[in-house]
């Protein structure tokens, strides 16, 4: 039988990376199999985040290949004190996203031309599911692709990965406040590029 990692919120007063602070001992201790089980819980969250934001699945796989290879190279690094180990993962992703899009001019492609389903993501939409989508879905989707790469970050931050305004403002590097700001503005974006095209 597969060893399964199962994982559950810490309460707000537990220390940040409790939850995975077991695993990631494990990791440094030199247990092989540890590392495999955070590259199954956390995958599919990282590779969401980058295809959310290249469009692009070999460029959303590449940056979640390097994300984990860097964060398990430099795991002696990570201090659960500063942050949680997901919000130091998602900066990882984020900061070799952005590294992705300044190196080469990516060409924008429509989630329902696929999406990387080798990874087990239940939330993401299987092929034939993401065809489905309703038109209003298809048109957010579209309009996020519109929005300004600080706006869309925090939007797919906020709206696909369910953060609050204080992990975002952790993951991008600004105030919790700032974060705020910038989801309100890409809802006033959103909203104006929706009624566009409505």
């Amino acid at each position: 039988m597969p060893e399964t990692l199962i994982l559950t919120r810490t309460p707000a007063t537990a220390t940040n990376g409790d939850e995975f602070q077991p695993v990631i001992d494990r990791c440094l201790a030199g247990e092989e199999a540890a590392y495999g089980l955070l590259y199954q819980r956390l995958s599919p969250l990282i590779y969401r985040l980058n295809y959310g934001l290249l469009q692009n699945r070999e460029d959303a796989e590449e940056v979640l290949q390097d994300s984990f290879e860097y964060a398990f190279r430099n795991l002696h690094r990570f201090d659960s004190r500063k942050a949680a180990f997901k919000t130091w993962l998602y900066q990882i992703a984020l900061s070799r996203c952005r590294n992705k899009r300044r190196r080469k001019w990516l060409p924008s492609f429509s989630l329902s031309q696929g999406i990387y389903q080798e990874i087990a993501d239940t939330e993401t939409p299987l092929p034939d599911e993401t065809l489905a989508l309703s038109g209003e879905q298809k048109a957010v989707w579209s309009a996020l692709k519109q929005l300004s790469p600080k706006l869309r970050e925090t939007a797919l931050l906020r709206y696909y990965e369910g953060l609050t305004y204080g992990e975002i403002g952790e993951i991008v590097g600004v105030p919790a406040k700032t974060a705020e700001s910038r989801m309100r503005l890409a809802h006033q974006e959103l909203k104006k590029i929706l009624q566009r095209v409505a």
